[in-house]
């Protein structure tokens, strides 16, 4: 590991606890810095409200008044995502609704792209509508180094994801640390080889983390499972390793995807590394995986996510809405 990664480790690296939120209230209100939380969802029924829920009890009372606003984008979902995190306190945006005159593309990263135009606040934070057993812990301690750190511009949240928890084995407690195979599998060689200032990183690829929308409204959106890279890479590019921090929030429950959807997110991390990396040309941006069937294999081609959004800061509506 690189000496600049081990004192980045040692200085930008905390945990929760180390900012209680009386501590996170008085910075806030000292700064007058404003939070937004968005959670993108597509079909996240079983899960999105209690997530609503826990935040709008914990972190948006009269007591704690943490977060300012607390969105929920919906990405198309066709069971009552919508429903239940509105009965839950959310403002929930379809996310067509945000910048009509530009047709959606599928993807994660399409709605958090979006969410910029959703939200107003000077830290946007970003939590993923399918963890179970979530805690409040999730939000302010990712947001807490950004009220109190002006130095600080962009950070992940770090967690032990379990395998075989939730919805896999049901009553299993799962198989601690082996969650998160892609990221063991792809983005880490990817990162340690390429970007190895960011090898420090413990969930390179998680989704729940916040930054300053000044820095999110310069950035590039991979419109799909490459966003969480894309970001990483192009935040410390933009304002450098010493800008950037983790903080350790426990433990993340979550639905697994099956061996195939992992494929298909690997391709897709690839090529948005490929992408930075040479900003040259994709030879086939297509992923054919197999699938037994009663005649033999099978074979499935994907198409590999091309799309990127460009700096939200370039938009006509969002630039024309911050000048008014």
């Amino acid at each position: 590991m690189l000496e600049e990664v081990e004192r980045w480790l040692a200085e930008r690296s905390w945990s929760a606890a180390d900012r209680p939120l009386d501590v996170l209230l008085a910075a806030k209100r000292e700064s007058g810095t404003t939070v937004s939380v968005v959670l993108p969802a597509l079909n996240e029924e079983a899960t999105v409200g209690a997530i609503v829920a826990v935040i709008r009890r914990e972190l948006m009372s009269d007591a704690v008044p943490l977060v300012d606003e607390l969105v929920v984008v919906d990405s198309g979902s066709t069971d009552r995502t919508s429903e239940v995190a509105a009965a839950a306190g959310a403002r929930v945006v379809h996310r067509d609704e945000l910048l009509p005159a530009l047709p959606a593309l599928p993807g994660k990263g399409e709605v958090l792209w979006r969410s910029l135009l959703a939200t107003t606040g000077d830290i946007v934070c970003f939590v993923d509508a399918d963890l179970r057993e979530f805690s409040a812990g999730f939000v302010s301690g990712i947001v807490g180094p950004l009220l109190t750190d002006p130095g600080v511009q962009f950070v992940k949240a770090m967690y032990d994801r379990p395998l075989g928890a939730e919805f896999d084995v049901p009553g299993s407690a799962g198989t601690a640390g082996q969650g998160g195979r892609v990221t063991e599998l792809v983005a880490r060689p990817l990162l340690n080889l390429h970007w190895p200032q960011l090898a420090g990183f413990v969930q390179p690829l998680g989704g729940e983390y916040a930054a300053r929308r000044s820095l999110l409204e310069q950035l590039p959106f991979p419109v799909g499972y490459g966003v969480e890279l894309g970001l990483l890479v192009d935040a410390l590019h933009t304002v450098g390793l010493d800008a950037l921090a983790q903080v350790d929030v426990g433990v993340r429950k979550h639905r697994h995807q099956d061996g195939q959807a992992l494929g298909r997110m690997a391709a897709a991390i690839y090529r948005t590394a490929q992408l930075r990396l040479a900003r040259g040309h994709l030879v086939r941006p297509a992923l054919t995986q197999f699938e037994r069937t009663p005649e033999g294999f099978a074979p499935r081609t994907y198409a590999v996510d091309t799309e990127e959004r460009p700096p939200m800061a370039g938009i006509p509506e969002y630039a024309k809405r911050h000048a008014a």
